[in-house]
């Protein structure tokens, strides 16, 4: 992508009206655009960004079975009320709305209630089963103040499975390795040492669930960690019994605030059982379906890791979700330094490497260096008329404070390129 041909721009202030970093980072680079609190819309550059998060989780929900759908946003007033959940006293913090003949409608805060009422036309044996349907959506919620940028909005993305399975032991099995599939995603994301699995309250459908807490300065959540075990317990139900039964002990054990990034919950047989859904065993006989639900919140990963990956420049994210790889800066309009920018531009898009070519031809060094900072991608190449005349080409790191001179052999072997 060339920045000639990108609307964004990026600015050198803060917006006064966000407190968090993450919303100040990501507006002044030109990542998102702030519709009202707790809405924003993605820009180019974040979008990209959005889509790289959303592969590594769908990589990973596509390598334990899951089935990727897209649900609509709409749901039907009747199968709330079947499940019970349609009452505002029992779920609060969903957006309701009404067709122009008045039909009441839901929109979407969750899908436990369609995709299991659509496995009416799916299952109604035991070999229909087990099946694990996944989808990456928006999702709706009125929550009373949203806060905290991205990780904590009325408008965001979310991935959210459901597993429907024969008998507890089989539900178990997924859950687990659902649980290893979720720390799979955030080492992927450059969190895993920084993640914990986390005791939580299992609501109604058991005495647990299980929270994925992200260690950070910005944490809405209290957790209780052992960092040996690698366990934690969420301050909700943090006492001494808790502990007990857990085997861990209040002495080794320290107090973190943290994001919570992900959660899985059991949820029994109440949604299938409300809403009719069984199977026939082999033996002929009806039985009910064990469920539970996992999430993911796509947008809010995206949030924390502009917290994470971050110092005074700007963002610093990591190659596998950054919106390019290099930063490419011609400084100059000199017909030699064109022509040799716009070659190395067209070889590294050949070689499937990802670049923002700062192309612009009225902007100072500086400017495109700072820019380069802001946005935070992992390499910066210069040419400019020093380089083309010592053959060489400038390279930069991200992380680095230093530039140093490559060959282009040496450019490619640093950027990855084999061939």
């Amino acid at each position: 992508m060339r920045r000639s041909q990108l609307f964004t721009k990026t600015s050198k202030t803060t917006p006064a009206d966000e407190t968090v970093r993450n919303a100040q980072l990501l507006i002044q680079a030109g990542f998102i655009h702030k519709e009202m609190a707790g809405v924003y819309a993605y820009l180019p550059l974040g979008k990209r960004v959005l889509h790289n998060i959303s592969t590594i989780v769908r990589e990973e929900m596509n390598a334990i079975g899951g089935n990727e759908v897209w649900m609509t946003v709409l749901q039907p007033k009747d199968i709330w009320e079947k499940t019970g959940r349609w009452d505002d006293k029992k779920v609060d913090n969903w957006f309701k709305t009404k067709l122009a003949n008045g039909t009441e409608l839901g929109v979407g805060l969750t899908h436990e209630e369609p995709i299991t009422d659509m496995l009416h036309e799916f299952v109604s044996s035991y070999r229909d089963m087990p099946v694990y349907i996944y989808q990456i959506g928006t999702k709706f919620r009125n929550e009373l103040r949203a806060k905290s940028g991205l990780m904590r909005g009325r408008e965001f993305l979310m991935k959210d499975l459901y597993s429907f399975s024969r008998d507890q032991k089989e539900h178990d099995a997924f859950y687990e390795k659902c649980a290893e599939a979720y720390m799979k995603v955030y080492s992927r994301l450059g969190i895993g040492d920084i993640t914990y699995r986390t005791y939580a309250s299992g609501g109604i459908f058991s005495q647990f669930s299980d929270e994925f807490q992200t260690l950070s300065h910005v944490g809405e959540d209290t957790i209780y960690l052992d960092e040996t075990k690698r366990l934690a317990v969420n301050k909700e139900i943090y006492n001494d019994e808790i502990l007990t039964q857990l085997g861990l002990k209040k002495d080794e054990l320290v107090e973190k605030r943290a994001v919570e990034v992900g959660n899985i919950f059991p949820l029994g047989t109440k949604y299938a059982d409300d809403l009719g859904v069984y199977y026939t065993d082999e033996h002929g006989k009806q039985q009910s379906i064990i469920m539970g639900c996992y999430g993911i919140g796509i947008s809010r990963l995206m949030g924390l890791l502009a917290e994470h990956f971050a110092d005074d420049k700007g963002l610093v994210w990591p190659e596998n979700i950054a919106p390019a790889k290099v930063y490419l800066a011609r400084l100059g309009e000199d017909p030699a330094v064109v022509k040799q920018a716009d070659e190395l531009y067209d070889s590294l898009m050949t070689a499937g490497v990802e670049v923002l070519y700062d192309d612009r031809p009225a902007v100072r060094a500086g400017e495109k260096f700072a820019d380069a900072d802001l946005l935070g991608i992992p390499y910066r190449v210069v040419i400019s008329d020093k380089t083309v005349a010592g053959k060489f080409y400038e390279l930069k790191a991200r992380t680095s404070d230093t530039a140093g001179q490559v060959s282009a052999e040496e450019l490619r072997k640093a950027l990855g390129i084999n061939s």
